[in-house]
């Protein structure tokens, strides 16, 4: 039996480029490890720092108490935003300073040791990373493993990189449970916005992975494959969260398709959820079958409003720009809120652009100015501009995305500033 403290950290996000939501999301990655490690008969501990506000003195505490011969931490709030990360590794850094002599081995997962192993391994200074989806891995060195795909570690004075990133099955998740005080301090109803929230919020994953590629999406590394879980299970585990007072779901799913048998589910059940989609795989039958589900809030991304556009980001699309339009506003017919995501591309004129975002505000849409890209290490658009991902690839793209922009997106707080003004220097 090994005893394993699983920790997401306390997150500030102070002059980060970041683009997820910053309040705290259900640590989904963790609690799915927690759940195989205790079916397989270790202990655990899960302290979600960001959800209980937890200082680095109150962590050692729980840490001190529990005796975990292994800590994992990640470098991203949630699998549901590690494919837009913050690129700076300064609050595990700091978390990974705080907690070093506490257990004999100290662990990382994320996408930053998913596509810089050696990189993120140097800059935690942890003893092992764990490359891609993280669960199986785990209870793999919970079990006593220490020499299999998907790991890099020190052996001695050179970097041991074990093969690439690894995925996960997925397809049999059972039902999570989460603690009755984690579910009843998750007040924040992820992307909702047409009601302000009564009872607790949470996070579910219906399926993992998209079969698109689009170039600006940094999956490959992680929940690349497209996945799905019975809807069976994910209703049993719906009703869980249910029993706990949740009255909202966001479905973190890198896009959720249409899925009958889940929404017909779903429609008997009275909760409210959202999701990210391609407004264009939904046709008006399943739209209506999706408002009556019970979905209040959808997030298209839409990207681009040329051909040549959507052409240049892989989206793969078949409808015109007109029947995209067509199509969110019978999206919302159905769904109180709907969303069209757009990017900054060149192929896209900024008074068309403008023109197109009044339209859809006009018929109850809202679309985003259109963001800057930014080439995460392990995305197409990264490896088009410099090739593979070396050690210096997040540096590299921080440093070429504030030097493209002097203005920044509508869904930034604040102006980001250099990689090496947000970390710590490494050995310090």
């Amino acid at each position: 039996m090994t005893r394993v403290a699983l920790i997401n950290p306390n997150w500030d996000f102070g002059g980060s480029i970041y683009f997820g939501c910053r309040s705290p999301h259900l640590p989904l990655e963790f609690g799915i490890s927690e759940h195989y490690l205790k079916m397989a008969g270790h202990r655990t501990l899960l302290l979600d720092a960001h959800m209980f506000d937890l200082s680095f003195q109150d962590i050692e505490a729980e840490l001190r108490a529990f005796g975990p011969d292994q800590i994992v931490i990640t470098t991203a709030p949630t699998y549901l935003f590690w494919r837009c990360a913050p690129p700076e590794l300064r609050v595990p850094q700091e978390l990974a300073l705080a907690i070093r002599d506490l257990a004999p081995i100290l662990i990382a997962v994320g996408p930053h040791g998913s596509s810089t192993p050696r990189a993120a391994l140097k800059k935690l200074g942890v003893d092992i990373i764990i490359m891609g989806e993280c669960e199986a891995s785990l209870l793999r060195l919970a079990n006593g493993e220490r020499d299999f795909h998907g790991l890099c570690f020190a052996d001695g004075a050179a970097v041991r990189v074990n093969g690439g990133p690894q995925a996960a099955d997925f397809r049999d998740q059972p039902a999570l449970d989460w603690p009755d005080e984690m579910i009843r301090r998750h007040h924040h109803h992820h992307h909702r916005f047409e009601a302000e929230p009564v009872g607790p919020g949470a996070e579910v994953e219906a399926s993992r992975g998209c079969p698109y590629n689009c170039t600006f999406c940094a999956k490959e590394n992680f929940r690349n494959a497209y996945r799905r879980r019975p809807a069976s299970i994910i209703l049993d585990e719906i009703e869980r969260l249910r029993g706990q007072d949740v009255e909202y779901v966001y479905f973190i799913d890198e896009i959720f398709l249409p899925n009958p048998e889940l929404l017909e589910g779903l429609s008997t059940r009275g909760l409210k959820f959202g999701v990210q989609t391609r407004i264009d795989l939904w046709k008006p039958e399943m739209l209506a079958l999706l408002g009556r589900a019970g979905c209040v809030s959808i997030e298209a991304g839409i990207e681009s409003l040329t051909v040549e556009g959507r052409a240049a980001l892989a989206k793969n699309c078949k409808m015109t720009t007109d029947q995209l339009a067509d199509r969110l506003v019978e999206a919302r017919r159905h769904v109180p809120f709907v969303q069209a995501n757009l990017i900054e591309v060149p192929e896209d004129d900024d008074p068309v652009v403008q023109r197109w975002r009044s339209k859809m505000q006009d018929a109850g849409i809202w679309a985003n100015d259109p963001v800057p890209l930014y080439p995460y290490p392990g995305s197409p658009d990264y490896r088009k501009l410099w090739g593979e991902a070396d050690d210096f690839a997040w540096e590299r793209a921080h440093q070429h995305y504030l030097g493209m922009f002097d203005q920044f997106s509508d869904v930034q707080n604040d102006r980001p500033v250099p990689l090496d003004v947000l970390e710590h220097p490494v050995g310090s």
